[in-house]
Formats: structure tokens, sequence, C-alpha cells
């Protein structure tokens, strides 16, 4: 009897693996490498197996995490960050909202109109805020599991990646929606806002009214609302055939920002390019700053220095874009009910922002 390709004979092994118990759902497979020792095969062969299983619909890769085994919807239940299967009531009419905080206008916004969408769909809606703690965002996400909440809105902290429990909910297909982000390397259910047309409107504003030295300042590129907007203003330029001057951009570190350093590095920042006349945040927290920044500079806002932000900054004569949260958390309902009743079709919405002038 002529013996297996070595590929299948891979591949053979992972489906018995799987068949028995030995490789759950959400489980990481061997890597290309780790295959290719214990196999003693190339690494094509083996990326060859793995591809193999990924397109029969066994496996998903994740950017930067590994290999797993693809949860199946037939007979998916709740994982839980520890690695826990637990089977939850079938229904229990509860949503679990996790927001990283309640400081601003806009979040206050997210959760009023979340909660009446969610309360007009006959669903109860369940508060947790995790202070822009990861580790925090873990608690949430396996209290909310161990409740039987029948799906979860998700506004992930500001961070570089996407922590596992979240990962570990697309892998086994529970519903979750995620809310003014999205992963990268996973496709999942999302809705966010049009950042880079925003960002782009922007500056082209300030760009037609002859502003030829325009700073950025934003929070560090850490995840894809801060990634998109940075998008946008290099967009604005590039499309106009323009250099862009990073020098004129100010990217303060998380830890600076929540340390309380963003008044002194802005005002430095300032200080050392005079030239600067237009400028745009990315969130109305460091528009604030900026706008007290340059008047102390002695640039005053917009007689000196004109600034666009994101979202109302409540502060005079300064344009914003507007995010349309009312039909952001419309979506976001809507998305995580199509999967509570058995949908799974993973998209990412993308709502159209407004620049608002005064």
């Amino acid at each position: 009897m002529k013996s297996l390709p070595l590929y299948k004979k891979i591949q053979e092994d992972i489906r018995r693996l799987i068949a028995i118990g030995k490789l759950r759902e959400g489980d990481r497979v061997p890597s290309e490498k780790e295959l290719a020792e214990r196999y003693r095969v190339s690494q094509i062969t083996s990326k060859n197996a793995l591809v193999g299983l990924m397109e029969e619909g066994l496996l998903v890769r994740i950017q930067g995490k590994g290999t797993f085994v693809m949860s199946r919807p037939e007979n998916a239940a709740a994982l839980n960050p520890l690695g826990e299967w637990t089977e939850g009531p079938s229904r229990s009419g509860r949503i679990g909202l996790v927001l990283p905080t309640m400081k601003t206008k806009v979040d206050q916004r997210f959760l009023d109109n979340i909660e009446k969408y969610a309360t007009a769909a006959g669903y109860e809606l369940m508060l947790r805020i995790t202070r822009e703690s990861q580790q925090e965002e873990s608690k949430v996400i396996s209290s909310f599991l161990k409740q039987g909440v029948d799906g979860m809105i998700i506004f992930p902290v500001e961070n570089e990646t996407y922590n596992d429990s979240i990962l570990r909910l697309s892998l086994d297909r529970f519903p979750f929606v995620l809310i003014d982000r999205f992963l990268k390397e996973v496709k999942t259910y999302s809705v966010s806002s049009d950042n880079i047309s925003g960002t782009k409107e922007a500056v082209n504003n300030l760009l037609e009214k002859g502003h030829a030295s325009i700073a950025f300042i934003s929070p560090e590129i850490t995840n894809t609302v801060t990634d998109e907007r940075s998008q946008g203003f290099e967009q604005a330029f590039l499309e106009r055939g323009l250099s862009i001057d990073k020098r004129l951009w100010c990217l303060l570190s998380l830890e600076e920002i929540a340390a309380g350093q963003s008044t002194v590095k802005i005002k430095e920042f300032l200080a050392c390019n005079p030239d600067i006349s237009g400028i745009v945040t990315a969130n109305t927290e460091l528009c604030r700053i900026v706008y007290k920044a340059a008047t102390a500079c002695r640039k005053p806002i917009p007689e000196e220095m004109e600034l666009i932000t994101f979202d109302p900054p409540d502060l005079p004569n300064v344009p914003y874009i507007r995010q349309n949260e009312g039909e952001m958390c419309r979506l976001t309902v809507e998305l995580l009910i199509e999967q509570i009743e058995g949908g799974h079709e993973a998209r990412r919405l993308v709502v159209p922002v407004k620049l608002v002038k005064d």
C-alpha cells in the first residue's frame, strides 16, 4: 500500500488529535517549525499541511499569535480566558458591555445609545469599566462568560495588542462586537468611525487655507484608531503630492499621558516648532491641552494658530470631526443580535463622520 505524502500524514495526525480531544477548539497547534522538526520535513511541507487544514476550516491563523483549532458553530461552547470550557444557558436576555473609561462625553454617549438600543431589542445591559487595564479587561470578559450573558460589546483598552481573552472569543465564535476598534489579523464583527476620511478632511481644510506647517498630536500609534487617524493625515499630504514633515508629529506614550506629562511635552513641542500654524489632534483631551499650551506660548487660537480635533472639544473657534455615535451603537447592537440568533458573517462596518465648523 502506497504511503501518504508527508504533508497529508501531518494533516491526518492533527485531525486525529482533534477527534480524540487532545486538541480542543481554541487550542494552539504546533508551529511550522515545530512540525518540521517533529516529522523531519521541510518547513514548506509543514506549512502546506497547515494551510490545507485552514482551507478546510479546521484551523485559523492569528498574526503574531500562532495557529489554533477553529471552533465549530454546531458545538461551540463558551471558553473563558483561563481555557475552561463551560456550557451556559441557551438565552439569558443579558448583554455585557465593556468600556475602558467613563471620563469623556463620548464615552457617555456610547453608553447611553447602546443602552437605548439594547433595551429596545429586549435585552438587559450589564456594564463593566476596565479603567484602561488589559488585565481587568480579561477579568471582566471571564466574569461575563461565567454569568451567562448572551453576548458582549467590547470597547478595547488602548494597547499595542488585543488580549488573548478577545482572541479566544473570536476563535470560539462567541457573540461579540468590537466598537470603535477592530482586529487587524482576525475577521470579527466590528463597528468603527471613518477615521481615515475624517482626519484627511481636517488636514485638507487647513491646507486649503494655506497652512504649510501642520502638526499632528496624538497618543502613540498603538491601536486601529490612532493608526487610521495617522493614515488619514498622511493621505491628505500624499494625494496633493506634498512631503510630510514627521518632525511636526508629537506622539505621546500612554505612560506619559497617564502620568500627566502631556502638558509639559506639548509645550516643549510647540516651543521647539514656532513655525507651526495648524494642528490636528487625535482626541479632545489632547486638544484642550494644546489650546492652553498655545495660549501660553503666545500663539492664541485661532488668531495665531488653527486647531482641529476629533469629537466636540467644548472650546471656542475649534472645528471638530463629529462621530455618529448613535448610528455606531445601533449597528453594534444589530450585529450582536444577529450572532445571538445564530448568524455568523463577521464583517467590519465603517460609519461616516463630519467636519463641524463654527
